[in-house]
């Protein structure tokens, strides 16, 4: 009977698909896969075979809750294909050598079971992942709707105020319309960047470094002021070319110094700097934050991720300028100084001059 044996050698099972599944190339095998995966693919498999005669149905439905557990265990696709294979091989292998007494109907059975069972699980995998997508989706929106209403709300308020005569335009209601209008003109710049980075739109041209940064120095200044804060942009010389697209990168360039602003403590410094070798090109914005929170830094360019106590905006910025600068070849990392602040770091590919 298959369930007795399976039950009976569940250990051996389990080590025996830990082996196979530890040596594929690719996707690589997870030390959460290895530890925990298999053992749940196989109690799985010997619970739905632990009554005789159970219905499809059932094993179908057990099949739909792996799916389910693997989805929330953060298992890829592939990654459940492979493994219920590398059940069946360690079954077939581990039968043969010990001579099981199991018939071929058995085996069969076993067969389409696993082959059903895999179609169910990524069914179901890939239905739960499309929730979750149109959640965040939903998220992203309803986060943008409520930015973007609050920020037209006091500039529309404020406004009206100026208009109406009782205060002058040198004063707070006046700063105040001007911090509602870069807000929105944050949040329509980083729209446009997320719309495009979706759509697959991307259009490459020859841009030069001193230009894109003279560009983006000039809304970031007056934002800096705004906020009564420095900005350090040190002289870029000519002749340093990118082949990059202007509009994403300026847009993640821009996301990054929004991040410094909204970080760096009151009356500090926010440096724009820029490096580059015969093949690279390195863009940096480092702030006055007080350095990085506890946590893997890389937390940071996930979506929705906020981790300052600052929680105004999407929190998208961080994870549309990587998805930008990725666009372009370019690789963005961070880099923590304890008690001062942190570095942020755009490498890109440099274009070789023309001989």
């Amino acid at each position: 009977m298959l369930f007795a044996f399976l039950s009976a050698n569940r250990t051996a099972l389990i080590a025996r698909t830990q082996t196979i599944v530890a040596a594929r190339l690719a996707p690589r095998a997870t030390a959460e896969e290895l530890e925990k995966g298999i053992p749940l693919f196989l109690d799985q498999l010997i619970e739905d075979f632990r009554l005789p005669g159970t219905s499809t149905e059932a094993m179908m439905a057990g099949a739909t809750a792996h799916g389910r557990a693997l989805l929330e265990r953060g298992f890829s696709v592939a990654q459940v294909v492979h493994d219920y294979g590398g059940v069946f091989r360690a079954v077939t292998e581990l039968a043969q050598e010990s001579q099981a007494s199991l018939m071929p109907a058995e085996f069969q059975a076993l067969h389409q079971y696993l082959d059903e069972a895999i179609a169910q699980a990524v069914t179901e995998y890939v239905r739960r992942r499309e929730q979750i997508i149109s959640g965040l989706e939903t998220e992203r929106l309803g986060a943008l709707s409520h930015e973007l209403r609050n920020a037209l709300g006091a500039a529309m308020l404020s406004f009206e105020t100026l208009r109406g005569g009782t205060v002058g335009v040198g004063g707070s209601t006046a700063g105040l319309l001007g911090r509602s209008l870069r807000r929105l003109s944050v949040l329509v710049e980083s729209s446009i960047a997320h719309v495009r980075l979706e759509s697959g739109k991307r259009t490459a041209e020859r841009v030069s470094l001193r230009e894109l940064v003279e560009d983006v120095e000039v809304a970031a200044s007056m934002e800096a002021n705004a906020q009564g804060l420095t900005l350090s942009v040190p002289r870029v010389e000519p002749g340093v070319d990118l082949v990059i697209d202007r509009q994403l990168l300026a847009a993640a360039v821009g996301n990054l110094l929004q991040n410094a602003f909204k970080f760096t403590r009151s009356h500090g410094n926010v440096l724009l700097a820029t490096s580059w070798t015969t093949d690279r090109v390195l863009i940096e914005v480092a702030d006055e934050c007080g350095g990085l929170p506890p946590g893997e830094p890389d937390a940071l360019f996930r979506p929705f991720e906020q981790k300052g106590a600052n929680r105004t905006g999407l929190g998208l910025g961080l994870s549309i300028s990587k998805r930008s600068v990725e666009a372009d070849g370019g690789v963005l990392r961070v880099r923590d100084n304890p008690g001062i602040g942190c570095v942020f770091t755009i490498d890109l590919p440099r274009l070789q001059a023309s001989p």
